[in-house]
């Protein structure tokens, strides 16, 4: 038996789960990871944090397997896209705190850009919108905004990279300094036809190039673990950011299939083939991956908030203790009663793009109860993902025939059936929801020769539930209008 292991180093949590050749989970270790806001708006992470937990699931995932790092074929790494370190190339120390994706200090450097009317230049460049999201924006932040940081840069002492690149410095030791294609796709500086770094962007953002990550390709082997760090060499060869991966371990390889991942926000994936496909609907065109010498590409519809909102109903509100209860709290009531909640408590992603909207609770009544708003918070993480999808079927010929979902609220039965009620299309739950660490572990299978080809992953792909939409039309508009007009005044403009 041939064993993967897969290192998932997410926005909550850093995980790594050791797979074995058909895609079972054969043993996996967990840890929580802290979120600071210091400021309205800003959200960062201790990059050491983020090194330590993530080393420390390793050691304990292969020791829980009761395997020997040297049974190990390969390793492959995903990650929490977009969020940015900068660290010492001389001894390894992080400069700053990790800025986290969710992140929207860069909001006015964002705005700027908007004004010298550099949208279209960068949507053409890197399929993206300006966004404080974006890799870019952080990176300039901190350049301006901690003291020496540019002057260090300057004398090529300053790393940069997505948590991907940190990680992999890490696990060589310093030797490598690599970021992999999906993740750079995100930053707001690579070229998508080139797959290079953007000259003429570096200059008009003022970031130095010797700061910036090699790129490198999904299926890369990039180097192995350094000796002493886990008892054995094993090779790192498969690295995707986690929305990419989770389409690769939804076995979504044809174009015109697509995912939808329900984390801390949610993501929708749509896989465009082997040619770049612009939006029309302000949703973002992103690189899936690179392997066995060939690009694919998709089209992205990304959502701020989903899991997110649970979390807030416990650690906010209170109304729940553990995120589980949300869907038995949520269905002791069979409607809202009107009530809406639109989750803009970050702004609004896809494909609305507004970073200045704000969170409202609209539609109570005097009986309004915790249930209501339960169901609220469920129904609102779907209703995003039916404007998603909306603005994709407006951009490509071919209607979506089903949905392929995973991550953590994809569990939940009620959010689910609502979700394929307001889409009007199936959704289809595999038995596998390690779709995202399973994706990773895949790739780096298909580089050390586990997998022949696409097709040989494909067969790991079982169906465990699927949800048939059953609402009428009127009902499906009824929800849809009242969401449209709560979303209307939730917006800054």
């Amino acid at each position: 038996m041939s064993y993967l292991l897969s290192l998932d180093q997410g926005t909550t949590s850093s995980r790594a789960i050791i797979f074995d050749e058909h895609g079972k989970v054969y043993a996996s270790a967990q840890r929580e990871i802290q979120i600071k806001t210091p400021h309205s708006g800003w959200v960062e992470q201790d990059a050491m944090e983020i090194w330590t937990t993530q080393i420390a699931v390793v050691q304990q995932a292969i020791a829980s397997a009761r395997l020997l790092a040297k049974d190990i074929k390969a390793l492959g790494l995903t990650n929490q896209r977009e969020t940015t370190v900068v660290w010492d190339k001389r001894n390894g120390k992080p400069l700053a705190p990790a800025i986290v994706w969710q992140d929207r200090r860069a909001t006015d450097w964002c705005n700027q850009l908007s004004q010298h009317n550099l949208s279209e230049k960068i949507h053409l460049k890197t399929g993206l919108r300006i966004d404080p999201y974006f890799s870019a924006g952080k990176l300039v932040w901190l350049l301006d905004n901690v003291e020496g940081l540019r002057q260090l840069a300057e004398q090529n002492h300053v790393a940069f990279g997505t948590i991907d690149s940190w990680l992999i410095w890490n696990l060589t030791q310093g030797s490598e300094h690599v970021i992999e294609a999906s993740n750079a796709s995100r930053t707001m500086l690579m070229d998508l036809k080139t797959q290079q770094w953007d000259e003429e962007l570096l200059a008009l953002f003022n970031i130095p190039k010797s700061i910036l990550p090699q790129i490198i390709q999904s299926d890369c082997y990039i180097a192995s673990t350094a000796t002493g760090l886990l008892g054995a060499e094993i090779p790192i060869c498969g690295v995707l950011g986690d929305q990419q991966s989770a389409l690769f371990g939804q076995s979504c390889f044809e174009t015109g299939t697509a995912k939808n991942t329900y984390g801390t926000g949610c993501f929708m994936l749509f896989n465009t083939g082997h040619e770049i496909q612009y939006s029309q609907n302000k949703l973002l065109t992103t690189l899936a991956w690179n392997c066995q010498n060939q690009s694919s590409y998709a089209l992205e519809g990304s959502v701020f908030m989903a899991g997110a909102i649970v979390q807030w109903l416990r650690d906010g509100l209170g109304i729940i203790k553990n995120s589980a209860e949300v869907e038995q709290l949520a269905c002791q009531v069979n409607t809202t009663d009107g009530v809406v909640l639109v989750p803009a408590f970050t702004g609004l992603g896809a494909p609305h793009w507004d970073s200045d909207a704000r969170a409202l609770l609209c539609g109570m009544s005097r009986g309004t109860n915790k249930s209501h708003i339960a169901r609220a918070a469920l129904e609102s993480i779907a209703f995003q993902v039916s404007d998603a999808l909306s603005a994709m079927q407006s951009d490509i010929s071919q209607p979506l025939k089903e949905l392929r979902v995973d991550g953590g609220a994809s569990q939940n039965d009620m959010l689910m059936q609502f979700q394929a009620d307001i889409l009007n299309v199936p959704v289809l739950r595999p038995k596998l929801l390690e779709s995202t660490a399973w994706g990773a572990a895949a790739m780096a299978g298909l580089k050390s020769n586990i997998f022949n080809n696409l097709n040989e992953i494909s067969e790991s792909w079982q169906l465990d539930r699927a949800f048939e939409p059953n609402m009428s039309n009127d009902q499906r508009e009824y929800h849809l209008s009242l969401w449209n007009d709560a979303l209307q005044r939730a917006k800054s403009k």
